[in-house]
């Protein structure tokens, strides 16, 4: 399959030096879109955190291997990563990818302490379409066939994603969602209650693929569930934006990583129970 420009980009940037791929192209379950690649950092002190990353695309294109810069950017913060790869419209519809999500996230569980990882403290992350999958599937694990998700995610990092699009009114939702019988339950922002996990919900302010109101439409039903959130809305960023700023080059121009880092380490942290929210920062 030829290089996209964003594997190419892949390809060339300078990845973190505090972490390596140890595994690829591993089977989570029968399809061949059910595959999943590994990522560590390189030093290693007891079981790891789990991180699950889901890419964007629309839900009809996208593939792991344009990626490995996420996997490996999460990995050097202190994780065994997982970039993983799902079934796309027009093969499947939802809430099949959401479902897809699941089943990686419980072959993960499964298979954690061979990697290095811990099981039980599981972070979700995802852009644009991906962070979709990725909240989906945080707020009702059990529906979406990841039952031993419950009551482990401990928190989870939406970029840009789309929480609140109904009525279905582009081609790309319309593909994905319209047949559903109950389309409004297809919504994040109707899922959300005070069981769900913390979150920070990234978005560029200038984003016209994803509105900026999908942020905070959930940022707000969460926050009014009691539930721990916080917002960044970047004012010179669009929608690539948020997830090239994972990328090293781009950390120069974007604060995104650092607050990222900042919101894992302080919620992942051992013992930590506190339950503030935060409104919305412009940086």
């Amino acid at each position: 399959m030829p290089r996209s420009p964003l594997g190419w980009l892949d390809l060339i940037v300078p990845k973190d030096a505090g972490s390596r791929r140890i595994a690829a192209d591993l089977a989570y379950g029968p399809d061949p879109r059910h595959r999943l690649d590994l990522f560590v950092p390189k030093r290693i002190n007891g079981p790891l955190q789990l991180m699950i990353f889901v890419y964007g695309g629309g839900w009809h294109e996208g593939t792991r291997e344009d990626y490995s810069f996420a996997g490996r950017a999460f990995a050097a913060l202190g994780f065994l990563t997982a970039v993983i790869d799902y079934r796309l419209v027009p093969e499947v519809h939802f809430p099949a990818f959401v479902e897809d999500c699941g089943r990686a996230a419980s072959w993960l569980q499964e298979h954690a302490a061979t990697y290095g990882g811990d099981r039980d403290r599981v972070v979700l992350s995802g852009h644009s379409a991906g962070a979709y999958n990725a909240v989906t599937l945080a707020l009702d694990p059990a529906r979406f066939g990841a039952p031993g998700l419950v009551g482990h995610i401990e928190a989870v990092i939406g970029l840009s994603g789309p929480y609140d699009f109904y009525p279905f009114d582009v081609r790309e939702s319309r593909d994905a969602f319209a047949n559903y019988p109950e389309p409004k339950q297809t919504q994040p922002v109707e899922l959300v209650t005070p069981a769900a996990p913390p979150m920070l919900l990234v978005h560029g302010n200038t984003d016209t693929v994803v509105g900026l109101y999908n942020s905070v439409h959930l940022a707000e039903k969460l926050r009014n569930a009691g539930v721990p959130v916080e917002e960044r809305h970047y004012p010179k960023m669009g929608h690539p934006q948020t997830v090239l700023a994972l990328m090293r080059p781009f950390r120069r121009i974007w604060p995104e990583y650092r607050d990222v880092a900042a919101f894992l380490a302080k919620r992942l942290a051992k013992g930590d129970a506190t339950t503030e929210t935060a409104a919305v920062r412009v940086t």
